[in-house]
């Protein structure tokens, strides 16, 4: 049960700090942190932590440049609509 516990407290602080920042970078390294992170505790139930590090990492870091992407973009149309509203 505590092993269970641990690895949906890793989940839910991987799930509430990913792709925090400002920046490209900082956003991706810290969704790729929390995705291995959250990856290692999932393949620890499972037997296999590292693969599940690395493959959480690997998703964290998509998600992360995926998030910086959508927040790059929202941030230009609230620029615009400053300016020409």
């Amino acid at each position: 049960m505590s092993l269970r516990f641990a690895a949906l407290c890793a989940i839910a602080a991987a799930l509430g700090l990913g792709a925090c920042g400002t920046t490209t970078a900082s956003r991706t390294t810290s969704a790729a942190a929390g995705g291995a992170a959250a990856g290692a505790a999932i393949g620890s139930l499972s037997g296999n932590a590292g693969k599940g590090a690395l493959i959480g990492a690997g998703v964290g870091a998509a998600g992360g440049l995926i998030y910086d992407s959508e927040k790059k973009k929202q941030e230009e149309r609230e620029r615009y609509d400053r300016y020409y509203y």
